[in-house]
């Protein structure tokens, strides 16, 4: 009996802790850690899986011999107990006993000799059923399936439009950069317009996850992972879900996150609860954004770029010269808040921007609690989404906001506060900020 090649670094056992510290959002190196193994190794079986889960979690059944079992075997069998005698002991049956001694031993020296390690491997390869994959198999499904994602488009007179001729890295694609053209058919698309177009035949079905394993999956044989930079995300590996949940700001826990507000926010019923944002332009010049829930009233945060901005190279870890860092908006917005009565001073709502890492001082310098959205959810905070809607007619994309002095803000919030709402039965936010403050005064 020829031996098969070297065991594996690791047990099933191993593999399994890890991917159970993947799916709670680990990093692939912190989970190799906890299986035990090095973070390389760790890193290696995230990419050769493709991010996608290759052993299942459930426990193994007692009717296998486990690898504790198979390692109470090799003792025994060293110490010299015959089969019998190790099948009372293991509390198993001889012909279990004496089958896993002749179909799991090592052949590498020559000669039978049992070891834990090496019967373990022979029963995984043994254990094994490959299945060779529908898109494998057939050709024509896996042609259609192929044409859809990564395709060339063509003008309406069928004139083929080749796109920007990017190089496959291995990895998704760069911020800001070009990407593939192609019909890019998402899987879920193709899976079910493959029963519109072959309504007859049933070969020709492929699940949208079978269409997803194909690409991730190193060694199924169907489409090559190359073919992942055709889809919308051009994601090379699989992402956790645990992962994105994770990915939130440092600074944000969960106690001051939006569903932690107070109800009377959500309602608009009292003045006081505002929302925050910067609208972002050309050479990275920015203008804050703050915008009261109930009455609409808006206030604009003057943040001109720092000295030696776009002049002298970047220092890691060094001030944000563009004059929209965690200082710089944590002054200004202190510095309008401030100039409110309490009673307009109850909350504040911000995403999760890294230019609100000095909340902890704000909420004691302005006497205002701050309160984060969930991450990549700005309709939680959809009165400050409309209202910079409304700023851009005054400050469109792609011009430089450093330029407008804080008069011209404050010209620009003032007419903006004169305009009449209709969600404000057609008053202006500043009569409506002026009645609850008469109301209050009374």
């Amino acid at each position: 009996m020829r031996s098969p090649g070297r065991p594996p670094v690791a047990r099933r056992e191993e593999r399994q802790r890890f991917w159970v510290a993947i799916a709670r959002g680990m990093p692939s190196e912190d989970a190799g850690i906890r299986a035990g193994v090095s973070p390389a190794v760790g890193t290696r079986w995230f990419r050769d899986s493709g991010g996608i889960r290759p052993v299942s979690l459930a426990p193994p059944s007692g009717r296998y011999l486990s690898f504790e079992e198979r390692e109470e075997i090799a003792i025994l069998r060293v110490r010299g107990c015959g089969v019998r005698e190790i099948a009372r002991r293991t509390g198993r049956s001889a012909s279990t006993i004496s089958r896993e001694l002749r179909r799991n031993a090592a052949t590498r020296g020559g000669r039978l000799e049992y070891r834990a390690m090496a019967a373990q491997w022979h029963a995984d390869l043994r254990a094994r059923r490959p299945k060779i994959a529908k898109l494998a198999a057939n050709q024509v499904l896996r042609e259609y399936v192929q044409d859809r994602l990564a395709g060339t488009i063509t003008r309406p007179g069928g004139v083929a439009v080749p796109g920007p001729d990017v190089p496959w890295i291995g990895r998704r694609h760069g911020r800001r950069a070009d990407r593939r053209w192609a019909r890019a058919w998402s899987p879920e698309q193709i899976a079910n317009r493959l029963r519109a177009d072959f309504p007859d035949d049933e070969s020709m079905r492929v699940s949208h996850e079978a269409i997803y394993q194909a690409l991730y999956v190193q060694g199924r044989g169907a489409l090559r992972r190359e073919l992942t930079a055709y889809l919308r995300t051009g994601r090379a590996l699989r992402v956790p879900r645990a992962r994105t949940r994770g990915r939130g700001r440092k600074f944000v826990t969960p106690e001051i996150l939006i569903s932690q507000r107070p109800a009377e926010a959500a309602d608009r019923a009292v003045p006081g609860h505002w929302e925050g944002d910067l609208i972002v332009g050309l050479d990275s010049s920015a203008i804050g954004t703050l915008v009261e829930r109930s009455t609409r009233f808006t206030m604009l945060l003057h943040l001109p770029p720092m000295e030696g901005h776009g002049t002298s190279p970047r220092v890691k870890n060094g001030p944000a010269l563009a004059g929209h860092g965690a200082e710089a908006v944590r002054d200004a917005i202190a510095s309008a808040i401030i100039t409110l009565p309490a009673q307009l001073r109850r909350s504040l709502t911000w995403d999760q921007g890294a230019e609100m890492a000095g909340h902890a001082r704000l909420r004691i310098d302005a006497g205002i609690e701050i309160y984060f959205c969930d991450p990549h959810s700005p309709w939680q905070r959809g009165t400050n989404e409309n209202t910079n809607g409304l700023l851009r007619q005054y400050f469109p994309k792609g011009t430089d906001l450093s330029r407008h002095s804080p008069g011209d803000l404050a010209a620009v919030a003032a007419a903006l506060n004169g305009r009449p709402r209709k969600t404000l039965s057609w008053r202006t936010p500043a009569e409506a900020l002026d009645e609850f403050l008469a109301a209050h005064a009374a």
